[in-house]
């Protein structure tokens, strides 16, 4: 292993389940981004089971960067696992997670790591804290059962935030380390409870507004899925009292 990939500054992790018609673009821009940047960064596109050429494609991708990698989940086994598998394999010192489609385009990853440069530990991206930087909102229906979640955070966990659920999020190393070998939540209910775990353990969360912009072919069904999510929501509140979350762990990084 080469010393700049033990000393890299950022590593962006892209959870992908069937991305294969996206995901060749979405490498396209973060690889040119960094070109133009001239960040020591690496990516990770963690497979979660695709059926479709979602890894052909990137294996084309990392045949000619270096600085791509591609990590295959044991299967189907959601967003939350794919992002935690991504972080605990990742070198940089600064972790990002994005949603493959980059909803949030990859330039407004610089906000997040400012935040974190500036002392913060967690910087969270965030659609409505300036709903004016969104460029194409979501559909009524999800933003009312968002406000609804929302709500629901607030009273059952504590989390105080505009958006928990903008999948676009950055942390220090120690912060990354700390929390995600204790995230048991494996879906999509998985940014409530990391963002839980970092309250709990004190470290600094700092949330930020991004630009943001809806992309048709969502896989999440508003009501099936948010069900689903709030049941995990309960399971965090159950888990916090059985004392599961007892401690945070810092790990070393797994290569």
């Amino acid at each position: 292993m080469t010393h700049i990939l033990e000393s890299l500054t950022y590593s962006i992790i892209l959870p992908a389940y069937n991305e294969g018609v996206r995901v060749g673009d979405t490498l396209a821009k973060i690889l040119a981004h960094f070109k133009k940047t001239g960040w020591e960064a690496e990516i990770i596109v963690v497979n979660d089971g695709s059926t479709d050429d979602t890894c052909e494609v990137v294996r084309s991708y990392a045949a000619k960067n270096p600085a791509l990698r591609l990590i295959d989940n044991p299967g189907n086994r959601g967003k939350g696992y794919s992002v935690r598998n991504g972080v605990l394999r990742a070198r940089g010192d600064v972790l990002l997670f994005s949603d493959a489609d980059l909803s949030s385009p990859i330039e407004e990853a610089g906000k997040l790591f400012t935040a974190i440069e500036n002392g913060s530990d967690i910087a969270i991206g965030s659609r409505w804290l300036k709903p004016e930087l969104q460029a194409h909102r979501q559909p009524l229906l999800r933003q009312i059962l968002g406000r609804i979640f929302n709500l629901a955070l607030r009273m059952i966990l504590g989390l105080n935030f505009k958006d928990t659920q903008c999948g676009f999020k950055a942390f220090s190393r120690r912060a990354a380390q700390s929390i995600f070998p204790l995230q048991q939540i494996e879906r999509w209910g998985f940014d409530p409870e990391i963002l839980y775990l970092a309250k709990k353990f004190g470290f600094s969360i700092e949330e930020v507004p991004v630009v943001w912009s809806h992309r048709e072919g969502t896989r999440i069904n508003p009501l099936r899925d948010g069900l689903r999510m709030f049941a995990e929501v309960l399971r965090i509140r159950r888990n916090a009292i059985r004392g599961k979350y007892a401690s945070a762990q810092v790990q070393t990084h797994v290569l």
